[in-house]
């Protein structure tokens, strides 16, 4: 799972949605990356188990799975996020 966390866009999307109040579609990130390689990175994200999606009609929403993540690796998202912050 910390392989997936290497990429910085997969990190900031990580950023985003720890920073985000509610669920976020996958179109209103935003990415320096296209489309098809912006789903790519959804996709690594939802198979390592960070983010959890869903879909609300025909929009599919990203949530990070907070929670879950820290308890298997404590302060590993606190890290990461800060560390993202930094560099931005």
């Amino acid at each position: 799972m910390p392989d997936a966390l290497v990429d910085p866009v997969r990190r900031g999307i990580v950023t985003q949605l720890a920073d985000a109040t509610a669920d976020i579609t996958c179109g209103a990130f935003d990415l320096p990356v296209s489309r098809s390689t912006a789903t790519h990175h959804f996709r690594v994200l939802r198979e390592a188990g960070l983010i959890r999606q869903h879909y609300v009609g025909t929009s599919r929403m990203n949530t990070l799975r907070r929670a879950e993540v820290d308890a298997v690796f404590p302060g590993l998202l606190d890290a990461l996020i800060s560390a993202d912050r930094v560099r931005a």
